[in-house]
């Protein structure tokens, strides 16, 4: 029988199955299928950076973008070099009306990695 993580009766197994799925889902553009699927796995596995990093974009996709805030912020605690959470927390910031702490955001992803798309976006000319 399978070792199961605590009172959910989830397994690893469970848990990988749901984070592949929660991808799929994403692509597919069911992003609210894809948050109840990773809702299991971080409620499993709190520090899971990966699973909240698909998650924010979920919740991004869901135009959720309180939520999506709070797991970017998460995730940029932890990884504070994550060039992509530092974008998406600008596109974020940029869809909510908050100019100021998108471009500070853009230039940090444009800093981090001299990703075209990260360049244009952060505006080092204005």
């Amino acid at each position: 029988m399978p070792e199961t993580s605590g009172p959910t009766g989830r397994t690893p197994e469970t848990d990988v199955i749901d984070f592949r799925a929660a991808e799929q889902l994403l692509a597919a553009r069911d992003p609210r299928g894809a948050v109840k699927l990773l809702d299991g796995v971080i409620g499993t596995h709190p520090e899971n950076t990966a699973a909240r990093l698909l998650r924010a974009r979920a919740f991004f996709a869901a135009a959720q973008l309180r939520p999506a805030e709070l797991e970017f912020t998460i995730v940029l605690e932890r990884e504070p070099d994550n060039a992509f959470a530092h974008f998406a927390l600008a596109r974020t910031y940029e869809r909510r009306g908050c100019p100021d702490q998108a471009r500070r955001h853009f230039r940090l992803a444009a800093a981090l990695d001299p990703n075209p798309e990260y360049l244009q976006q952060a505006r080092f000319d204005s």
